[in-house]
């Protein structure tokens, strides 16, 4: 078996700091780089975001659905992302956000985290919302695999309180947390069962009562630059929790390409905001 992901990322984290960018190949942004808006842009657009960026942080994180949205070419073009990563020791994130019930839960799961699958990231986003038990599949193949899950739990999203935020101090959010902390709870160090909570949440996680350092997962924090969350935000946000919190900046980061170079001090510039 592969060593757990959650030890996998805790160490690239040590290495790297605790900064996640996201490869998000949005039409606009594919424009002003001067791609066109096809499976070659966006393979140029991808790989150029991975080397540059890819051995200075802790992890890079696709965005599947500006993948989707060209077909079996742009399918094609993630599996080459995924493929370059792993070749370049560089931890990915797929952002597919799956959920569903019984062998369709399991397929979702084999196409993202069974060895061998040319869509096998380190970790695959996922939705809880027909059930946290729902993602059994997912969850017993990624411990299998040694790769990880990161499970949508409070969003930033002003639609997502309607269903996060339901049932108040026993709230769907608090129970997803609660779910996961007893996944990780025989982890040799960090879980391999992490959270989606956004950066922007502000008093959210207090107000429910969530006990995120309890989670003993790794947090994917997406919100940093274009949305508004700075490294402050996320340190006085997750509080205790904060040492395994993942900071994810994509639209900030990526609007300093084509250049790489620029890239790279796009990055360097979260990276120490972060670090402050």
């Amino acid at each position: 078996m592969a060593e757990p992901f959650g030890q996998r990322l805790r160490g690239a984290m040590d290495r790297h700091g605790q900064l996640c960018v996201g490869i998000d190949p949005h039409p606009g942004l594919l424009t002003s780089w001067g791609l066109d808006d096809d499976a070659a842009g966006l393979e140029r657009f991808s790989l150029t975001v991975l080397e540059a960026v890819g051995e200075q942080v802790a992890a890079v994180k696709p965005q599947v659905a500006l993948y989707e949205r060209h077909g079996s070419r742009g399918l094609a073009v993630l599996e080459r992302v995924l493929a370059e990563a792993a070749a370049a020791s560089v931890l990915t994130i797929a952002d597919a956000k799956r959920g569903d019930i019984g062998s369709t839960m399991a397929a979702y799961a084999d196409a993202w985290l069974r060895d061998g699958s040319a869509l096998a990231a380190d970790a695959v986003t996922l939705s809880p919302y027909l059930g946290y038990e729902s993602l059994r599949p997912a969850l017993d193949l990624a411990r299998d695999t040694g790769r990880g899950v990161f499970v949508l739990a409070l969003t930033s999203n002003p639609e997502g309180a309607s269903v996060q935020h339901a049932g108040g101090t026993d709230s769907v959010a608090r129970r997803i947390a609660a779910a996961a902390a007893a996944d990780n709870r025989s982890a040799a160090g960090l879980g391999s069962v992490g959270l989606v909570v956004g950066a922007t949440v502000g008093s959210a996680i207090a107000d429910l009562g969530l006990d995120l350092a309890a989670v003993n997962g790794p947090l994917l924090a997406p919100g940093l630059g274009a949305q508004g969350a700075t490294g402050a935000d996320l340190a006085a946000t997750f509080g205790p929790a904060y040492a395994n919190v993942l900071g994810t900046s994509s639209r900030d980061i990526l609007a300093a390409g084509p250049d790489p170079a620029r890239l790279r001090a796009a990055a360097e510039r979260t990276l120490a905001g972060l670090a402050g």
